[in-house]
């Protein structure tokens, strides 16, 4: 079965793109906005001193702080207004979906349709401001902590951080909110993955820095480089795989006419939850951590220095809570976006059903096994590719770049966009047939 990246270099051609006026003027919002959130990275926040913050940063960057500045895009290594990135409206999704399945009243307001997202997604922001508010207050205490970077502490200085940080966020989510409605792609994934994708030039020109100055040999680099070409292969492979369930539609009389019956294939991927699992176990794993280092670093109190040990990045507690997060996500998104009753009532009322199980009930219970044999698999790779990488690079002291994280969110991203760019040449192809039709028709 095709990708949709193969899709699209062997069915599109340039003419055909030329003339989607709607795709390219997708395709240039979304890029101008990816180029205002870069530049977004290059506006500090007021009232730090720059050069005794760089020493701050790169004393502390061998932990979460590095992983942290990995998502912001390189904005918390430049004290940016962009430094809490999108991660609070991340997190604050994963607890408004939490308590949805919770508690009954959120449920069914989630059950109302359109108007039951639009009030989920007011709910969603007004936590993105909670959860903000906390994380840029504590960095602005663990900045007035390290000595010489706050040129003027004090009550404005933690206001002025406090309101520049969230106001950073929020602009932020509004304009993943953009992207997602009036350009290509997730617009909160694609902002993960610019940030991501600008830092590797500058990963991959530290690597060989190091290389060259003798801190890792060559043999390393050049396993690094091979293993992440396996990598980006296995992703590829494993986020194209599926289990497809045979369904069967028996013959069926309308009018004179008899129709033979069909078969078609019910398709469960592998990998149903993506990318989230990975950024929302991160996005959880940063919040305590990173506010144990900020902390740890004025020294006040010895229990943020405890969290911040045994949640350091590449310690056992740590991979440990970062691959139980990882399951557990993986099956509780899955269970979100698919449901099998529902799956199981629209085979029925079409007539459709699987062979050797009989519709309604059973079905939903057989679809519903079988989609948890293969999440577990898919937990069980999503694991693996977070881990792998993460161990060499704890191991090596590599840049955290090359982690599977990292290309875990790059390579999905990638095929999510390039898929729905094709969903758009399909659909102007298809308009321009339609009116070739028309305009045959009114000529006979």
């Amino acid at each position: 079965m095709a990708s949709a990246a193969e899709q699209l270099a062997a069915n599109v051609n340039l003419s055909a793109f030329g003339k989607s006026d709607e795709l390219k003027k997708r395709i240039w919002f979304t890029l101008g906005a990816l180029i205002v959130y870069r530049l977004g990275t290059y506006v500090p926040l007021p009232g730090i001193d720059p050069d005794a913050f760089a020493k701050s940063f790169f004393g502390q960057s061998k932990g979460m702080l590095e992983l942290f500045n990995m998502f912001a895009g390189g904005a918390v290594q430049r004290r940016a207004i962009f430094a809490l990135n999108i991660m609070p409206y991340i997190s604050a999704s994963i607890i408004i979906q939490l308590l949805t399945s919770v508690f009954p009243s959120l449920e069914s307001i989630k059950k109302e349709g359109e108007q039951g997202r639009k009030v989920l997604n007011q709910y969603t922001r007004y936590l993105t401001v909670v959860l903000a508010t906390f994380q840029a207050y504590a960095m602005a205490i663990g900045l007035e902590g390290q000595a010489g970077v706050v040129t003027e502490p004090g009550l404005f200085f933690r206001i002025t951080t406090v309101v520049t940080l969230v106001a950073g966020t929020m602009f932020l989510m509004w304009l993943g909110e953009q992207i997602t409605s009036r350009g290509i792609g997730n617009g909160s994934s694609l902002i993960i993955f610019a940030g991501i994708v600008a830092a590797f030039p500058s990963a991959i020109v530290s690597t060989l820095e190091l290389g060259r100055q003798g801190a890792i040999s060559t043999g390393l680099i050049l396993s690094v480089i091979t293993m992440s070409f396996f990598v980006i292969a296995f992703i590829v492979f494993m986020e194209r795989a599926q289990r497809r369930l045979l369904i069967t539609y028996p013959k069926r009389q309308h009018g004179n006419r008899v129709y033979e019956g069909q078969t078609s294939f019910l398709p469960l991927k592998l990998n149903t939850a993506g990318v989230i699992p990975p950024i929302f176990a991160s996005s959880l794993l940063l919040l305590p951590t990173t506010v144990a280092n900020f902390y740890q670093s004025t020294g006040s109190d010895s229990i943020f220095a405890t969290i911040s040990a045994y949640f350091g990045h590449g310690r056992p507690l740590y991979m440990l809570a970062y691959v139980g997060l990882i399951v557990f996500f993986a099956f509780f998104y899955t269970a979100i976006v698919f449901n099998p009753t529902e799956t199981a009532d629209n085979l029925k009322k079409h007539g459709g059903f699987i062979p050797g199980i009989r519709p309604g009930e059973r079905t939903a219970s057989y679809i519903d096994s079988v989609l948890m044999h293969v999440t577990v698999l898919g937990a069980l790779y999503l694991a693996i590719i977070c881990l792998l990488p993460e161990g060499l690079i704890a191991y090596a002291n590599l840049p955290f770049y090359f982690g599977g994280t990292s290309l875990l969110i790059v390579v999905s991203v990638t095929m999510d966009t390039v898929a729905q760019i094709h969903g758009h040449m399909q659909a102007q192809q298809y308009e321009g047939l339609i009116r070739k039709t028309k305009l045959k028709g009114r000529r006979k």
